[in-house]
């Protein structure tokens, strides 16, 4: 999921190219509102964190880019690309490395684990919003 910085700051694009250039296909894509209720949801396991409520006000402050993207080892990679949470730590070439100056405003979410994958899908996209297409370049990646 794109973040609302990355909407706010018109990076969408970018992001998106990257994951692309790398091979991901992308097989679900919508840009939304986040409720209070999805968010609760979505960011249930931090409920009795400390940064739980800036975290939903984050991600409910302005649209997002909902995705669902398709690969080999999708989750690992999706994750590389990403780099870590924390901005200090991530490095350069990476999208949080590039983009991303404060973990509060983190500018992308990527699913921790194919269960939390297989979860957050659920929560974010309805069966018929997925659409698997026939990738005619994936031997190339």
């Amino acid at each position: 999921m794109l973040k609302p910085g990355v909407v706010n700051r018109r990076l969408v694009g970018e992001v998106i190219e990257r994951l692309e250039k790398k091979g991901l296909k992308i097989i679900g894509l919508k840009m939304m509102h986040v409720s209070n209720e999805l968010a609760s949801e979505h960011y249930a396991e931090h409920k009795e964190k400390p940064f739980y409520t800036e975290l939903v006000d984050y991600i409910t402050s302005g649209p997002v880019i909902a995705m669902v993207l398709e690969a080999d080892d999708c989750v690992t990679l999706v994750r590389k690309l990403c780099g870590a949470t924390k901005p200090s730590e991530s490095q350069p070439g990476t999208i949080r490395g590039d983009y991303c100056s404060h973990t509060s405003h983190n500018i992308i979410h990527a699913s921790d684990s194919e269960e939390s994958a297989e979860r957050e899908v659920k929560l974010w996209f309805k069966e018929e919003e997925i659409f698997d297409w026939n990738d005619t370049c994936a031997h190339w990646y």
